[in-house]
């Protein structure tokens, strides 16, 4: 397995609508234990692939919790919302307020094709939600809320 270089902000690619993974190949396989990897030693939550210069819908999240993987994931539900803090592999040194829902649900596949649901709240939803934007060429800082001065 490899550490793969993480895209920065200002690189078009993550900007681009990502495709869907027809089939969980050799291939697919390396891509989401690099990300593992990478994610793990960037000391982050989160990461999709085109953080990693590939245009696949995969993700890979833990936010303390155990790792989850997602293969073409999808919000189903969304609940409530939380106004928080949030940063980006590929944005770093920066934080913004970011609305989002407090829980969502989400389907996928996983790494072995099975069929699954994902029910996340506080952190988990957050992160969910700031990935799977990423596979649509949507970054944090563009749902950012400009805090008011006092």
């Amino acid at each position: 397995m490899a550490i793969r270089t993480i895209r920065i902000y200002g690189d078009d690619l993550l900007r681009k609508k990502c495709r869907v993974v027809d089939d969980i190949n050799q291939r697919i396989s390396i891509l989401i234990e690099d990300m593992k990897e990478t994610m793990y030693n960037s000391n982050g939550i989160g990461l999709a692939a085109p953080q990693v210069g590939i245009l696949k819908r995969i993700v890979v999240i833990d936010v303390g919790d155990g790792l989850i993987t997602l293969i073409n994931p999808e919000i189903v539900e969304m609940q409530g919302s939380q106004l928080e803090s949030e940063g980006c592999l590929s944005i770093p040194g920066v934080q913004k307020s970011v609305n989002r829902p407090e829980t969502v649900k989400v389907k996928a596949i996983n790494e072995i094709g099975e069929k699954i649901i994902i029910d996340g709240e506080g952190l988990l939803a957050r992160a969910l939600c700031h990935e799977i934007d990423h596979l649509d060429g949507v970054l944090f800082i563009d749902k950012a809320i400009e805090d008011e001065e006092k």
